[in-house]
């Protein structure tokens, strides 16, 4: 889809008018410069400067052949064909005398006029620049609606798509179905106005997308405007507010006004929390002015001058912020949920991206799509590039299904750093770390699958433990909080059986401020304490002047003493839930870790091999079962129970 500016506008594809009139008035410039240097050039013939009294010992000598006197120079010729200058002394009766007794020829010059056009240059070449400059800024001031003019800063910043190329439709939009039905009921409007209008239903005035980043608010947009088959203006929410009082609302109005002289029409306003935000926050001009600009915005919308057959559609992921006179029916009338896509939805956002790779037969865009819950539809098509990308490195003709496994690694975990060098300790350090997470997850029934466990580094951990839900999550239980709390201890607590307490490392540190926080939220807002009952301690909080944090709504320093207690009784419960797993199943815990110093990375059905045969099978890289050297401890016991999990699951 072209990006068109109004014919009003100045801009578009071509150089920066402010450079481009700079470069004419230059040329002028110079221009002038030259016919100066021009007409500005002596006449006179060339010769060498000599002084007065040499002039007249040559004379005497009778070297000079004739001169030419002029009012104030003497051009003269030497015998030998040279010619040479000089300025004459004031007053000297006795130069003709001398001439006459040396037979030099001589004759008098009449003062050179000087050229009419080179003096009426000279002369008006400072005004030609003043009127020059004041043509360009006038010019400037009479652009319209041209944001670049020097004056054109109150001017709409408001773009006109076109469908000339790239036209998305909704038939590019995939997965979020609900968001695309409520918006193709507009687009039909716009159509087929009569079909509503007759039954009384009036076009709404306002929709607004609400969903995460990469959900497909803005992809939306745009398929709107490939649908509608009407004008499409599309702004950002920061184009509207300067430093200069008053600025935001004059856009606000010549936006407006543009869409009036092109109605019906769309106007799309994209990132709207960055100038609706909820009036009456903080301090100073630069609220003043967004202020300003959001009452424009308000009025224009609703106000006592109705805006027949503009209908507005903005987007936000901020929604909380947003003022709620900016909210009510009557400027948005309905608010469009964008969500994250359910398996469904992925699998036909990653049919949508895959029509552009070439792909292998062994590429099954369902089983990609269980492995990838929780991603965005930019997540995916990040998630398709990434692949292809890794399939035109290793030099092949169709992306596999390897690739996209190892993209989908990359993506969620990091890309690997095998070029960092880590000595055997760190590396034993962080295979009974993974390990100790890993063992306790198996053990904990509500804890999700593991999905793969590695001790490369990647990102900025040294290893990784990825346990990926068996289908899409929508709310979680508190048996499952606690195991995900016992999972998060299970490498410290390894890290305490296995190597002693003062060998503790800091490893743990992000494990520790998830285990806190989930805590907090079990303590404070999901009302998870017996003692604090089913109330809420803590609400998140735009803050002063827009800074986000949490606040509590309740309780005095008793009640929030009680708060950190409880928070770290269930932070300690599941440390010692993971030591009494870890304790309890130390043979396995050796075996595991031994298995990744051997292998580096295991998928959930190899550690499920693994802890059930005490061996892992690879086919194509037999090495038997792996050798155990346990750092203390007894031989390893035949593991009694099935442990579920399965790397085919999706992610969370």
């Amino acid at each position: 889809m072209s990006d068109e500016r109004d014919p009003n506008e100045q801009g578009g594809g071509g150089p920066n008018p402010w450079i481009k009139s700079l470069m004419i008035w230059g040329g002028i410039f110079l221009a002038l410069l030259v016919v100066v240097s021009v007409f500005g050039n002596n006449s006179a013939p060339p010769g060498e400067t000599i002084g007065y009294s040499d002039f007249r010992s040559r004379v005497a000598e009778g070297s000079v052949e004739s001169v030419q006197i002029a009012p104030d120079r003497i051009y003269g010729k030497l015998k030998n064909d040279e010619t040479f200058t000089t300025v004459p002394v004031a007053n000297d009766t006795d130069l003709t005398q001398l001439l006459d007794e040396n037979d030099v020829a001589y004759s008098g010059q009449a003062p050179e006029e000087m050229n009419v056009l080179w003096v009426i240059l000279i002369q008006s070449l400072p005004f030609i620049l003043i009127l020059g400059i004041a043509f360009f800024a006038l010019r400037q001031m009479q652009k319209g609606g041209g944001a670049g003019g020097a004056m054109g800063f109150g001017k709409s910043k408001a773009k006109m798509l076109t469908e000339r190329h790239g036209k998305v439709t909704f038939a590019d939009v995939a997965g979020i179905d609900e968001a695309r039905e409520e918006l193709e009921e507009i687009v039909e409007f716009l159509k087929d106005p009569q079909r509503f209008s007759k039954l009384g239903g009036q076009i709404p005035k306002g929709a607004l997308l609400v969903g995460s980043p990469g959900t497909g608010k803005t992809l939306l947009a745009r398929a709107i405007a490939g649908e509608a088959g009407v004008p499409f203006f599309t702004i950002s929410g920061s184009d509207f507010v300067e430093m200069f009082v008053g600025v935001g609302a004059s856009r606000v109005r010549d936006m407006f006004e543009q869409a009036k002289k092109n109605a019906p029409c769309i106007l799309f306003i994209d990132e709207i929390d960055a100038v609706g935000r909820s009036r009456g926050h903080g301090l100073g001009n630069s609220n003043d002015e967004r202020e300003q600009t959001l009452n424009q915005l308000l009025v224009e919308m609703d106000g006592f001058e109705a805006n027949e057959g503009i209908i507005i559609i903005a987007a936000t992921n901020r929604p909380d912020v947003l003022d709620p006179a900016l909210l009510r029916p009557g400027r948005f009338d309905r608010q469009v949920v964008v969500p994250v896509p359910d398996i469904d939805g992925r699998e036909k956002i990653l049919a949508v991206h895959m029509k552009k790779v070439p792909l292998a037969p062994d590429v099954n865009a369902r089983t990609i799509a269980r492995g990838t819950p929780g991603f965005s539809g930019a997540d995916l098509a990040n998630l398709v590039n990434e692949a292809a990308l890794l399939a035109a490195r290793r030099k092949k003709r169709l992306v596999a299904m390897q690739e996209f496994e190892d993209a989908k690694d990359k993506v969620m975990m990091g890309a690997e750093r095998r070029s960092m060098v880590m000595t055997d300790d760190e590396k034993k350090m962080t295979a009974y770390h993974e390990a100790g997470h890993a063992i306790v997850a198996v053990h904990e029934d509500a804890s999700d699958p593991i999905h793969k466990a590695t001790i490369i580094p990647r990102g900025r951990a040294l290893g990784m433990v990825m346990r990926l839900p068996e289908r899409d999550n929508y709310s979680y239980h508190r048996d499952k909080m606690h195991a995900n709390l016992s999972v998060s201890m299970g490498g410290r607590v390894a890290e305490e059986i296995i190597f002693g307490y003062n060998k503790v490392s800091s490893g743990a540190s992000s494990d520790i401020q998830y285990a806190t926080d989930l805590a907090r939220n079990m303590v404070t807002k999901w009302g998870m304490s017996d003692k604090l009952g089913p109330l809420q301690y803590e609400a998140s909080q735009e803050g002063y002047l827009g800074m986000g944090g949490t606040q509590r709504t309740m309780g005095g320093a008793e009640t929030n003493k009680l708060i950190d207690a409880e928070i770290k009784e269930l932070v300690e419960g599941a440390h010692k839930r993971a030591t009494q797993i870890l304790t309890e199943n130390e043979a396995q815990l050796q075996l595991l870790a031994q298995a990744l110093l051997e292998y580096e990375t295991l998928t959930g059905d190899e550690i499920t091999q693994l802890l059930e045969n005490g061996k892992i099978d690879r086919p194509d890289e037999p090495r038997g079962p792996v050798p155990v050297k346990p750092i203390h401890g007894s031989a390893i016991p035949k593991a009694g129970k099935k442990f579920g999990g399965s790397g085919d699951t999706a992610p969370a």
